[in-house]
C-alpha cells in the first residue's frame, strides 16, 4: 500500500499541475471579460477584477456582428461536420472492405498527404479556388477540407475491427455494398463518428488563416476572423475582447465535456489492429 500511495501521490500533484496549467489561460480569459479595460494588462498584474463588469458579455453580446459570426460559424461547422463524416466514411468502407486496382498504391498516396503541412498547399489551393470562383462563400470554407486522409485512416481502422461474418452472411442474403455500408456499417459507427464529428467541428470553428484568406464579405465573417477583426479596429476595448474570445470558445469547450469519455474510449478501439 505504502508502494502504491508513493507512486499514486506524485501523478495526482502532477495531473493537478497539468490541468492548472492547461486551465489558467482560460479562467485568466473568462475574468478578463469582467475587468475594465485598463485592468485586463495592467501593472502589476490582477489575476482577478478589481470590480465586476458583466456589462462586457452583455454588450457582446448585443452586438449584431459578433452574434452574426456566431450563428454563420456554427452552421457551417455543422455543415461540414456532416459532410466530412459521410465522405470520409464511404472511402474509409471502400479501402477497408473493397478490392480493387491499385488499392495499396492509391492508399499510399492517400496517407501521403497526411505528412504534407497545411502551409505548404496553401497558396495553391487559394488558386485553385480562385479559379473556381468560390471566393467570398461559404463553399470556399466548407469543400476544400472535406477529404481528410487522418480521418480516413481513423475509421478505416474502426471498420477493420468489425467482424468480416457480418459483411459475409450479407452477402450470401444478397444484399449489395450499398446496403452493407448503410445497414451494417453506418449503424455500428457511432463510436467513430463521435471522434471524426468533434474533431471536424473542432477544425473548422477554430479556422482563422483560411477565412482570412478567402472571405472579405463582414456578413460571412467566422468567428475567429471576427475577434481578428476586433482586435484591429476596437482595440483599446480589450474587455470586451476577451468576454467575446470566451463566449467563442465556449461551444467547442462543451462539446468535448460532453463526448470526451466517448473520443477517449473509442481512439483506443480504434487503434485496436
Amino acid at each position: 500500500m505504502k508502494e502504491r500511495a508513493s507512486v499514486r501521490v506524485p501523478r495526482i500533484i502532477f495531473a493537478l499541475l497539468f490541468a492548472l496549467a492547461a486551465l489558467f489561460p482560460l479562467i485568466w480569459m473568462l475574468l478578463s471579460g469582467f475587468k475594465m479595460n485598463s485592468d485586463v494588462l495592467a501593472t502589476p498584474f490582477n489575476f482577478f477584477p478589481t470590480s465586476w463588469h458583466i456589462e462586457n458579455y452583455i454588450k457582446i453580446i448585443q452586438d449584431p456582428a459578433f452574434s452574426r459570426a456566431m450563428i454563420i460559424t456554427f452552421i457551417g461547422a455543422a455543415i461540414f461536420t456532416v459532410f466530412s463524416i459521410t465522405i470520409n466514411a464511404m472511402a474509409a468502407y471502400v479501402f477497408a472492405r473493397l478490392d480493387f486496382a491499385f488499392k495499396r498504391f492509391m492508399w499510399v498516396i492517400v496517407i501521403g498527404t497526411m505528412f504534407i503541412p497545411n502551409m505548404a498547399i496553401l497558396l495553391t489551393s487559394f488558386i485553385v479556388v480562385t479559379k473556381l470562383h468560390m471566393l467570398d462563400t461559404m463553399l470556399v470554407l466548407i469543400v476544400p477540407g472535406l477529404a481528410s486522409a487522418a480521418q480516413m485512416f481513423f475509421i478505416r481502422q474502426f471498420y477493420l475491427n468489425i467482424p468480416i461474418a457480418l459483411e459475409e452472411a450479407a452477402l450470401l442474403d444478397g444484399a449489395g455494398r450499398w446496403q452493407i455500408f448503410t445497414r451494417i456499417f453506418l449503424p455500428m459507427s457511432q463510436p467513430a463518428f463521435v471522434v471524426v464529428g468533434v474533431t471536424s467541428f473542432m477544425a473548422y470553428w477554430n479556422a482563422y488563416v483560411w477565412p482570412i484568406m478567402t472571405i472579405t464579405s463582414p456578413g460571412l465573417f467566422q468567428i475567429q476572423q471576427y475577434l481578428a477583426n476586433f482586435r484591429v479596429t476596437r482595440g483599446p476595448e480589450l474587455a470586451l475582447l476577451m468576454a467575446g474570445s470566451m463566449l467563442a470558445a465556449l461551444p467547442v469547450i462543451l462539446l468535448v465535456l460532453i463526448f470526451q469519455r466517448k473520443i477517449i474510449g473509442n481512439i483506443k478501439i480504434a487503434g485496436l489492429k
